[in-house]
């Protein structure tokens, strides 16, 4: 009697062990099935904090750099510096650009991202050349525009490969015709300083072009965020030249 007493004990305990077990490895699942469906959003909110921080401290950067302009634009206009020549009006149009570029970050998205990028590069392009033009004499002739065909007709629905290509191959034919433009110059003085700082932004665009070459879509922040660091990188260097001739 007392052995079927402790058989049938230790049958029930085994049992109540058995579904234990079972219990922990359904919450197992559970709890992991619960977790894998959040992974992904937690990444993403992740990404988007970074590139909000990112923003956020190229804004300060501009609210510093409008500062330092304002200084230095004071002293130019009480007479006690002078501009460099061509770069006070060109500057003041820069230092109001950065801050609508920085703002443009907040509504740049994986869909939007490559239009943008193509028209800020080719104002870039368009800027450059028509310096090139004022100090060189002539450009040779563009290349139709990437988003048109052989027909005329604009393209919206070529794979991203494709465009970026036909951009990159547009963008380095009028690159390279700068700088054959520009090596038939021959100046001295402040105009020779003003020809090398354009082509030192002939060379620049030139970099950013053959770098666009092995951009996938998914490096749309990444390419994105580089440009407008750069812009106002080259701003603020530009706003530290505005007063750096003595009356």
């Amino acid at each position: 009697m007392h052995y079927r007493k402790a058989a049938a004990i230790t049958t029930v305990a085994l049992a109540l062990a058995a579904g234990a077990c079972n219990r922990d490895a359904t919450d197992s699942r559970d709890t992991t099935a619960r977790a894998e469906p959040t992974a992904k959003p937690d990444r993403a909110a992740e990404l988007q904090q970074k590139r909000n921080d990112d923003i956020s401290q190229l804004d300060k950067r501009v609210v510093e750099i409008e500062g330092d302009y304002a200084k230095a634009n004071q002293k130019v206009v009480s007479g006690e510096r002078t501009a460099t020549a061509g770069l006070r009006e060109e500057l003041k149009e820069d230092v109001a650009n950065i801050k609508n570029a920085v703002a443009d970050l907040r509504t740049t998205t994986p869909e939007n991202w490559w239009d943008r990028h193509e028209q800020a590069m080719k104002r870039t392009a368009d800027d450059i050349e028509a310096d090139v033009q004022r100090l060189a004499g002539k450009v040779t002739p563009k290349r139709p525009p990437a988003t048109d065909d052989t027909t005329g007709e604009k393209v919206s629905t070529e794979p991203f490969t494709s465009r970026r290509d036909r951009f990159v191959s547009e963008l380095r034919a009028r690159v390279d015709a700068m700088d054959r433009a520009l090596s038939g110059v021959k100046t001295r003085g402040v105009k020779e300083t003003e020809v090398e700082d354009v082509r030192a932004r002939v060379k620049k665009l030139g970099e950013d072009v053959d770098r666009l070459r092995s951009a996938s879509a998914d490096d749309w922040w990444d390419v994105t965020k580089a440009r407008v660091s750069e812009y106002v990188d080259r701003v603020e260097r530009s706003v530290k030249r505005l007063d750096d001739n003595r009356s």
